[in-house]
């Protein structure tokens, strides 16, 4: 009899479905497009584009700056046709606040609302304890300057359902 639980140790941790990079027009067919010429990874004014599974750029907001600019230059340096216009909306990503914050822990902490430039972040008063932040969703362009910014680690960047906007 094999023990199915012990399989999970040599498979790859499931990742939240984070875009690879900005603009991007169609994520699936990325990979099969994406010549890995670098150009993307090398024009990034805050360095937040790396190496990524093989070879291919994508986004990580522990890297360089930690926030996107949302500059353009990564499409505009791109051989491929692989990006949006401009215009169009950069991706559908926001902050997540997971329970290690420092708050959920009654320290006082706003590492994250100073970081975040749309103030998306807004900490609620609560009696008795220190402020939780909370994120609006509607509020958060996905630059992720709130992830670098967090002390403890505890901000994820996820995808935005469509159907729930």
């Amino acid at each position: 009899m094999v023990d199915r639980s012990r399989r999970q140790l040599f498979t790859r941790r499931s990742q939240p479905s984070l875009p690879r990079l900005p603009w991007l027009k169609n994520e699936a067919e990325f990979t099969d497009i994406c010549s890995r010429c670098e150009r993307c990874i090398k024009a990034c004014e805050t360095n937040i584009l790396v190496k990524g599974d093989g070879g291919f750029p994508q986004v990580d907001f522990s890297q360089g700056e930690g926030e996107c600019t949302f500059c353009y230059q990564c499409a505009d340096v791109c051989p491929e046709p692989l990006f949006l216009a401009q215009t169009e909306q950069p991706w559908a990503t926001t902050a997540t606040i997971n329970e290690g914050c420092m708050a959920s822990n009654n320290i006082e902490c706003r590492s994250c609302g100073d970081m975040c430039e749309p103030q998306a972040i807004q900490f609620q008063l609560q009696v008795g304890k220190v402020a939780m932040p909370t994120v609006s969703s509607d509020d958060c362009n996905g630059c992720g300057a709130c992830v670098s910014g967090c002390p403890v680690s505890a901000i994820t960047m996820t995808r935005v359902d469509a159907s729930t906007q």
